[in-house]
């Protein structure tokens, strides 16, 4: 009697995850065959681990060594006195977060992962605000890539209004993550996210070295942080990307169908999107339905977003008001989707990952809201 009650208290999940499983697969199926399917998976995930994964590898070696530089040599002191009057009451973080926001903006959102993980960094932190540096990080992600990208398609202010509504989608973000956090676990909101003695410890061992040998081992340890860090996000990029993708994008562009290779699905989430236009029209002004294919692919990939841009410019879908949205909501997410769940697992907070892509999906639309009626404003002062 046990024996079946116990088996039947598993049917329940089983079951359920069973449906699930081949509902998702048989739908991705009928749509694209079972073989072509199979193939742009495995092909998307090769293709994701050879020129996205190993690229933010390297990236999170240079920007660790670099974070370990400005920590070991003062640097982030010296901000933090600068900039503590300023990032205190717009992000309730503490001045040193400014270098996190340097360097993603400079590279991409794991670049604040090399730099969370050093831990006299991290002291300056209560760990509420530690946990939320994931979302702090990313909304600056490749923000000079993006700047520069709709600069040169001939745009000037408008990518200038948009960075100033990823900065508001940013504190909007962060501080969401962060009441999120103290709801779940009060004792955060006191424990310190780097131990309490951790600068007190290691000060004066380092002062006895060598400049050259001081260098010389921040930069080896700072970039040994990095690639454990790229070891890190393998598994969140390969699995949530290659899905983000499938869900995106559509058959092969020149002859519509569907041949297996990576990047290719079921345009699920355009779909979706076009159903909401109207939605969409009223909060960032979008002028086309077609526009709102941006800010989806965006959640999953801002670079591949960018892509877009070009073939809307040339229909004539592309006017001053979307770039000012698509430059503020692509900083903002940056690909959040395909890259938060392997950042909190990175900084040990893996269970809060919906509240995380809660506030940042929250930030991302306030950010590309902000943008647009900015936009408004600066046209009529303008006109």
């Amino acid at each position: 009697m046990k024996i079946i009650k116990k088996l039947f208290s598993w049917i329940p999940g089983g079951v359920v995850t069973l449906a699930v499983f081949f509902a998702l697969f048989g739908y991705l199926a009928s749509v694209m065959g079972t073989a072509n399917m199979l193939n742009t998976i495995m092909n998307t995930a090769h293709d994701l681990l050879l020129n996205t994964v190993f690229y933010l590898m390297a990236i999170c070696v240079l920007t660790g060594a670099i974070g370990k530089i400005f920590v070991e040599f003062g640097v982030v002191k010296l901000l933090e006195k600068i900039l503590r009057p300023l990032m205190k009451p717009l992000f309730n973080l503490p001045g040193v977060a400014s270098l996190g926001a340097v360097l993603t903006f400079l590279s991409d959102n794991p670049a604040i992962i090399s730099l969370a993980q050093d831990k006299k960094f991290a002291s300056y932190f209560k760990k509420y605000q530690y946990i939320s540096l994931n979302n702090f990080g990313t909304a600056f992600g490749m923000g000079l890539l993006v700047i520069v990208f709709m600069v040169g398609q001939g745009y000037f202010v408008e990518p200038l209004v948009g960075f100033i509504g990823a900065v508001v989608g940013c504190m909007v973000s962060t501080r969401l993550m962060q009441h999120f956090v103290i709801k779940a676990y009060p004792q955060y909101k006191i424990e310190n996210a780097g131990g309490e003695e951790v600068v007190e410890k290691e000060k004066g061992v380092h002062d006895e070295k060598p400049i050259f040998l001081r260098i010389l081992d921040s930069l080896l340890d700072g970039g040994r942080t990095g690639v454990d860090v790229g070891m890190l996000i393998i598994p969140g990029v390969l699995v949530i990307s290659t899905f983000v993708m499938i869900f995106t994008f559509g058959p092969d562009t020149t002859t519509g169908e569907f041949t297996g290779a990576a990047y290719q699905g079921v345009e699920l989430l355009p779909w979706i999107g076009s159903k909401l236009s109207l939605i969409f029209e009223w909060l960032f002004g979008f002028n086309d339905p077609h526009l709102i294919a941006f800010p989806i692919t965006a959640i999953g990939a801002v670079g591949a977003a960018l892509g877009l841009v070009p073939n809307f410019a040339s229909a004539g879908w592309i006017d001053g008001n979307a770039i000012a949205v698509f430059t503020a909501i692509g900083m903002c997410w940056s690909g959040f989707l395909s890259t938060h769940t392997a950042m909190l697992d990175a900084l040990g907070f893996r269970e809060l990952t919906s509240k995380d892509i809660l506030s940042h999906t929250i930030g991302g639309l306030v950010a590309g809201i902000v943008a647009h009626w900015m936009y408004v404003v600066v046209t009529m002062i303008m006109a």
